[in-house]
């Protein structure tokens, strides 16, 4: 006999939402797919060097043309949308087959990013970005100058 109960916390256990990283599925769930929007979320890896910050963004089966990165008001969007068609003929049955693929993925530039000069390229199913940082201006040491 099933009983009716209130549950407290999550309906996932916490040894799972622990190693998922959420107490909610549909909240992990968007972190890979927006439902709305119907495009994927790529993975990326971020590196920051002295000079630059660097992303590799994982979009496998895409061509340079279909990326459209753009750099608004402090945010870094990349996106990518690509439809396959495929047609078959055997013995008189025809099957035509439709692919469509999208991603889409923002990041907040930090304040020392110079926007304006965001390198792109893309090789073997690596989207890679290079940001140069604002070269800043060191100030010299306090130095304290005694009277005589």
């Amino acid at each position: 006999m099933l009983t009716l109960g209130k549950r407290n916390g999550s309906f996932w256990p916490k040894a799972i939402s622990d190693l998922l990283g959420s107490d909610n599925w549909p909240e992990f769930d968007n972190r890979f797919y927006d439902w709305d929007q119907k495009f994927e979320i790529p993975s990326v890896n971020i590196k920051e060097t002295e000079k630059e910050f660097q992303i590799e963004v994982a979009a496998p089966g895409f061509e340079k043309k279909d990326f459209k990165i753009e750099s608004s008001e402090g945010v870094l969007t990349i996106q990518a949308e690509k439809e396959i068609k495929k047609e078959e003929d055997k013995e008189e049955i025809k099957r035509q087959e439709f692919s469509y693929a999208s991603i889409k993925r923002s990041f907040s530039l930090p304040e020392n990013a110079e926007s304006d000069k965001i390198e792109a390229k893309y090789e073997n199913g690596i989207l890679m970005l290079e940001i140069p940082k604002l070269k800043q201006v060191v100030t010299p040491a306090k130095k304290e100058i005694k009277v005589g």
